[in-house]
């Protein structure tokens, strides 16, 4: 996508296209076997959402067949999880392949420890203390009823802007803050909805609500490839995406690195 006399571009193939991707459905296909995908072009041809759709369709308001709406399916499924994990630009990551991810973004640091290694910021910290305070041991995250247990385990977007003191005459660069954490892959989107009213009506675009891979998946899922290197896992994502794209690795280590 790129802005030309202040209209956005999409690259993307025609709807007759052999290697067009028509729904959710076969979105996720490609997302499970890919393993990563940016939602917006970059410097991999064919390594998007906007590559592998029809220009036409994006915002057209039909959910059946526009690719911006496809995300609310998605992340229904609990087999790929949505955040800023590509540059601080949208896409996704299958559960297949999201531990590989983890281990390579975080350096294999919990948040705790990379906090009180200096290597995380105080408004970092409070947005994740949002979800996971202090008092819950490691272990926890995989017990049934977490949510009686943490009593946040999902907050949309604005809640979590609100409630870790973001906003005027508070912390700054909200936005920022939470892309951060999503390319480290410590917060991702769990769901898209919309807000409702004090009467209970829904309104407005479908917004996101975050939380932790750890309550998606399992602790020990998510964490499951911390017993290898950061440097290997990375390298084990290079080799898996070179078999889909005849790349140069160095192009591919732009799109994914951290």
């Amino acid at each position: 996508m790129e802005v030309i006399d202040g209209q956005w571009i999409m690259h993307g193939v025609d709807w007759d296209d052999p290697g067009c991707v028509h729904s959710a459905e076969e979105l996720l296909e490609v997302i499970e076997r890919v393993g990563f995908l940016p939602l917006f072009a970059n410097d991999v041809p064919g390594f998007s959402v906007e590559n592998l759709t029809d220009p036409a369709c994006w915002w057209c308001g039909d959910a059946q067949v526009d690719p911006w709406e496809w995300r609310v399916t998605l992340t229904k499924t609990g087999k790929v999880t949505y955040g800023k994990f590509f540059g601080k630009k949208a896409g996704y990551v299958s559960k297949k392949w999201f531990p590989y991810f983890a281990n390579f973004r975080r350096d294999g640091y919990d948040f705790d420890a990379r906090f009180d290694d200096a290597k995380a910021e105080l408004r970092e910290k409070r947005i994740m203390d949002l979800f996971w305070p202090q008092r819950l041991e490691l272990s926890e995250i995989n017990k049934k009823n977490l949510e009686k247990e943490v009593g946040n385990p999902v907050l949309f977007s604005y809640e979590v802007k609100e409630m870790a003191g973001f906003g005027k005459g508070g912390e700054k660069n909200f936005e920022g803050t939470c892309a951060k954490l999503q390319m480290e892959a410590y917060l991702v989107v769990k769901e898209f909805l919309p807000r409702v009213n004090k009467n209970g009506e829904a309104f407005g675009w479908s917004v996101a609500r975050y939380t932790l891979p750890e309550y998606l998946w399992g602790y020990e899922f998510v964490t499951g490839r911390y017993k290898e290197k950061p440097e290997e896992s990375r390298d084990r994502i290079i080799a898996h995406l070179r078999k889909e794209f005849d790349v140069e690795e160095k192009a591919l280590l732009k799109v994914i690195r951290k």
